[in-house]
């Protein structure tokens, strides 16, 4: 009876045995299963983790460039809108600059218009000058024009005998061809001016070359008034003594050229403002 007993608890032992031995095999392949699934599991996170660095990294780049985009497209807007009032303003100012400069034209064209009026009247008066005096002799009498101003010169032995301020019956006649152009352009004034030779004056009445040129100019002066009604507000007498000569008094021939009176078109200048103004209005 006991060694039937001991062969049932062996055999007992050994079928125990058996079945924990399978089932460990069973947990032991079980356990590296999820082992290798969990292993690459693992590979797998790690791979989506490096992914997701990767992929947050290029999107923080990403960011930084729509950024700097953004603010450069602001900086560029701005600056448009910066162009665009500048561009506003430049064409404002070159507007101002084009009517500056077409007012500017127009004084111009004004005052050049004036001066070929100015130069007109010169021009006639000239032409009546030589044309009333031009049968005489040239040497006597010389009409020029220097930087617009019309002169004429009498020589002194067609008007006044040596030392003497009285006019020739001969030079009244000169006066008088004068006169009549200088009354048929009312609107011209002059200047008449005594000149002398540099040689000491010694006669009685006569104080010096200062004295004898006003004297001279007064009466040429007061025959184009009293003779031929010329107004004498339109008129100057002027004596220059021999300080503007022609040529260097240091020989007869010189002094006789120095010695003259002179008949100066004085430029009325009220008249050529006016000409400029009537021009701008």
């Amino acid at each position: 009876m006991k060694k039937y007993f001991a062969i049932t608890v062996i055999t007992a032992a050994l079928l125990f045995s058996c079945v924990s031995q399978k089932k460990y095999s069973e947990l032991e392949t079980l356990q590296q299963n999820t082992k290798g699934f969990l292993d690459s599991t693992t590979i797998k996170l790690n791979t989506c983790n490096d992914e997701k660095e990767a992929a947050e990294a290029r999107l923080a780049s990403i960011q930084e460039r729509v950024d700097f985009l953004q603010a450069n497209n602001q900086d560029l807007i701005n600056n448009i809108g910066n162009l665009t009032t500048l561009s506003q303003k430049g064409a404002e100012n070159l507007e101002m600059s084009l009517e500056s400069m077409k007012e500017k034209d127009i004084r111009i064209q004004s005052m050049q218009d004036a001066v070929t009026k100015k130069d007109s009247v010169t021009l006639a008066l000239v032409t009546s000058l030589k044309g009333v005096l031009g049968n005489m002799n040239d040497d006597d009498i010389e009409i020029n024009v220097e930087k617009g101003v019309v002169y004429v010169s009498i020589s002194d032995k067609l008007l006044f005998r040596s030392g003497s301020h009285t006019v020739t019956q001969k030079a009244k006649e000169v006066l008088g061809k004068v006169a009549k152009v200088v009354n048929d352009k009312p609107e011209i004034e002059f200047m008449v001016e005594g000149h002398t030779d540099n040689l000491p004056i010694k006669i009685d009445g006569i104080e010096d070359n200062w004295d004898l040129s006003v004297k001279r100019a007064t009466s040429v002066v007061r025959i184009l008034q009293k003779d031929y009604g010329v107004s004498p507000e339109r008129m100057t007498a002027a004596g220059r003594s021999y300080y503007i000569p022609l040529v260097d008094n240091d020989n007869g021939s010189n002094r006789a050229r120095n010695r003259r009176t002179r008949i100066v078109v004085l430029p009325k200048l009220d008249q050529f403002y006016d000409l400029i103004q009537q021009g701008m209005k």
